[in-house]
């Protein structure tokens, strides 16, 4: 059973304006690379944050952890979604020192620090990571394009790499973070509308939808044990405190001030909508208990249990996150493929215009390499845990110890992006996550004592000083 025609208007209503106000953008503030990959570096908060929020905010939550929410309880949501506020205070304590710095991507702060091959490195692990939550993007906008007219799957998913693409390309940061912003607000009002209409047909209202959860959905582990909690909570965590997208958009803010107001603001607004997709996916406990695919319960809720309007309100409000995050994902990687590689090491004289250029030709080509490995993966939430884990664990613990540990070594800076990065495949795709075990537990310990052991071994290896890498004197 598919979607009203109500619910697809709105949803296609939604597609239509963001498409419009993006090509609109693009042709009024679009001039160089710059406005094309940090906007000029003029956003004001309530846009920052709006992007900030819709960047992080998208497929995952509303798909895979809504999947892993309904099978082991809201409790073990809270959980799963506590690092991801966390992650984002400390990034906030550092936003004054990220917009004072004048690179657009991660690999060229570890450049700084670690040296060249630490860049070369961190760049291949960063768009191995990010290629992977681009491809669940592309399948989770397919999923409710599948559900709510019905169309074959794979041409859904292609069509929705096209929105993703054609947002992207065109108008660069411009158009994803103004986008983004009307994303944001839509999500979180489509939210507040649904929760009472479904938490009203659970027994009990809102306060019954969580007093009278079935075993193993009412603890913090849920059908879990500890470890496999836990292999859940680390790849958040570690990808929201160095993800490049969040970073990258610091540095697009107006001013420092901008960054700092905005990076409190995003905190806030993660809070807020952890509790509005914990609480609306928990009413889906009772009311769809024998779903078929998890990951869509969301969109099912949204079909099956809301008035037409409001249900395409909420599909709308989820099409906004999946669609925001998906188009800054092609953006910030397609900046790796231009800044880190291209200019870095093959046209070091390139002109803006060539800049540009290959800004869009390198997101063309990474929106293939995403669909195809979409296709890869068995389901959304196998590549969501892949992609975080690949990122927290040869990304996060460099730029870490980047950022607080003076006396990390070049040789230790390299030798921990390549820990994390080559055993997360070999944990996640050689062996297949033995024993059920996300390789985040063993991968990310694994990149800070390699980073630290090598480290001690190879004192006075030359390491830029931590204040030059933000403090704006070399970055």
């Amino acid at each position: 059973m598919h979607a009203s025609p109500l619910i697809i208007t709105c949803v296609v209503l939604y597609l239509a304006i963001v498409l419009c106000v993006g090509l609109y953008l693009t042709k009024k503030k679009v001039k160089n690379s710059d406005d094309f990959a940090v906007a000029n570096r003029s956003l004001p908060t309530i846009v920052l944050i709006g992007t900030l929020l819709a960047t992080w905010c998208g497929a995952g939550g509303i798909t895979g952890s809504a999947n892993l929410i309904w099978q082991n309880g809201p409790l073990f949501g809270v959980l799963i979604f506590m690092g991801a506020p966390i992650g984002m205070l400390l990034l906030y304590l550092v936003s004054g020192r990220v917009r004072e710095a004048t690179t657009y991507t991660i690999p060229e702060l570890f450049e700084i620090r670690y040296g060249t091959a630490a860049r070369v490195i961190a760049t291949v692990c960063i768009v191995l990571g990010y290629v992977g939550i681009l491809s669940s993007q592309f399948t989770a906008a397919g999923s409710l394009i599948n559900l709510t007219t019905g169309i074959d799957l794979n041409t859904a998913v292609v069509a929705s790499a096209l929105i993703m693409l054609v947002l992207a390309v065109t108008g660069g940061m411009v158009s994803v973070a103004y986008t983004d912003a009307i994303g944001a607000f839509l999500f979180v009002g489509g939210f507040l509308v649904a929760i009472p209409i479904l938490s009203g047909q659970v027994e009990g209202g809102f306060f019954g939808v969580f007093a009278n959860l079935p075993p193993g959905r009412d603890t913090f582990i849920g059908n879990l044990n500890i470890v496999q909690a836990l292999g859940y909570i680390f790849p958040i965590f570690f990808l929201v405190l160095g993800d490049q997208n969040m970073i990258q958009r610091m540095g697009a803010a107006k001013d420092v001030k901008t960054a700092k107001q905005s990076g409190m603001g995003l905190v806030i607004s993660e809070i807020v909508v952890c509790a509005l997709i914990i609480t609306l996916t928990t009413t889906g406990i009772y009311l769809l208990p024998n779903i078929d695919r998890p990951d869509t319960v969301i969109f099912q809720l949204a079909i099956n249990f809301l008035p037409p309007l409001f249900g395409g309100i909420l599909m709308a409000a989820c099409m906004s996150f999946i669609i925001t995050t998906g188009d800054s994902y092609v953006l910030t990687i397609a900046s790796n493929v231009t800044y880190d590689i291209w200019h870095r090491f093959l046209h070091r004289d390139a002109t803006d215009r060539e800049k540009l250029m290959t800004l869009r030709v390198s997101a063309v080509a990474i929106s293939v390499l995403a669909y195809v490995m979409g296709r890869f993966f068995p389901d959304i939430l196998s590549v969501q845990m892949y992609a975080y884990s690949m990122y927290g664990a040869s990304v996060t613990p460099a730029l870490v110890c980047a950022l607080f540990a003076k006396n990390v070594t070049k040789a230790g800076g390299v030798c921990g992006i390549l820990a994390g990065g080559v055993g997360t495949i070999i944990w996640e795709i050689v062996l297949r996550s033995p024993f059920g075990i996300k390789s985040a537990i063993i991968t990310v310990p694994l990149s800070f004592a390699v980073i630290f052991i090598v480290s001690a071994v190879t004192k006075g290896g030359g390491a830029v000083p931590l204040s030059e890498v933000y403090g704006g004197k070399k970055a």
